[in-house]
């Protein structure tokens, strides 16, 4: 099985205009396919790549130049600082799930398989979707379906929820998508479970509070004229991303000094890049992807 296909490729690495002895970060290891083209493209230099799941271990690449630090990118500037370094020429972030995690049944990611209610980007981490569904209030679960899935049925969800586990807990994926399949029309049924199953993910992970962690410090790491590179995949990535890139803040209020001028970190470089008909072709997953890239300030 392929770990996973790496979407925006040539595309992510171009974006960084990797620079000759250049210290750089991909701080969504995966599969690695960003992380060998950085190194087959860098001359000299350093490439530190993040990522949480003991799985990735398996493609760390053999280059004297890579260091792979088995961490969440939120920890990006206290690792960096351990192995000596203070500052990075850039960044490339690819966000979401891999395939190799969508496809691993007993990872729990994807409604296409039957397997324990999991989603745990960190194996260690002590909140899987089980304690979730098991243990949270109706209120939260709302809250969780509402905020992270976008979903229209996140109230009467959370009551069946709340209903189905007073007869039993629920512990496998089919417990959780028999309830959606049976609140849900058929024609809504597949959109639907991809927002809720995307809804429990996020708040097992944290992945917002990772990722407004990640955007912030990366701001503090990169040297003046670095790359900053995210590729997200839906709306709720994306918005952190283009508001911080845009305002410098994550509610995108736009603070400008007397000259008019946005204070803000980063200054946005161009216009926002998709996968070729091409790639979406050759790789579906591929198909919301969009790669914003901003430029450090040297009043950032």
């Amino acid at each position: 099985m392929t770990y996973h296909t790496t979407v925006l490729l040539h595309e992510g690495v171009d974006a960084l205009k990797l620079v000759s002895g250049g210290v750089y970060v991909d701080a969504t290891f995966g599969g690695g396919g960003h992380s060998r083209l950085i190194l087959e493209k860098l001359e000299g230099g350093r490439l530190l790549a993040f990522d949480q799941d003991p799985d990735a271990e398996r493609n760390a690449l053999d280059d004297e130049r890579f260091v792979l630090c088995k961490a969440n990118f939120r920890y990006l500037k206290n690792f960096l600082l351990a192995k000596g370094v203070q500052k990075v020429d850039g960044i490339l972030a690819d966000l979401g799930v891999s395939g190799y995690q969508f496809d691993e049944a007993s990872r729990g990611f994807s409604f296409r398989f039957d397997a324990e209610l999991d989603m745990r980007m960190n194996p260690k981490q002590p909140l899987s979707a089980k304690q979730v569904l098991n243990d949270y209030e109706e209120a939260e679960l709302r809250r969780v379906f509402k905020d992270y899935g976008e979903t229209s049925f996140a109230n009467a969800l959370a009551r069946r929820i709340i209903k189905a586990r007073e007869e039993k807990s629920l512990e496998f994926i089919n417990d959780l998508v028999r309830i959606i399949e049976n609140l849900v029309p058929e024609r809504k049924r597949k959109s639907e479970l991809a927002k809720i199953f995307q809804a429990i993910r996020i708040e097992v992970n944290d992945e917002m509070g990772a990722l407004h962690d990640f955007i912030k410090t990366s701001a503090d790491v990169l040297k003046e004229g670095g790359r900053f590179v995210v590729i997200s995949y839906h709306s709720l990535e994306d918005r952190p991303v283009k508001h911080f890139m845009r305002s410098g803040n994550f509610e995108d209020k736009q603070d400008k000094d007397i000259y008019g001028n946005v204070n803000r970190p980063f200054d946005p470089f161009g216009k926002v890049i998709v996968p070729s008909d091409e790639e979406i072709e050759r790789n579906p997953r591929a198909r919301s992807a969009k790669m914003r890239i901003g430029i450090k300030r040297s009043n950032g």
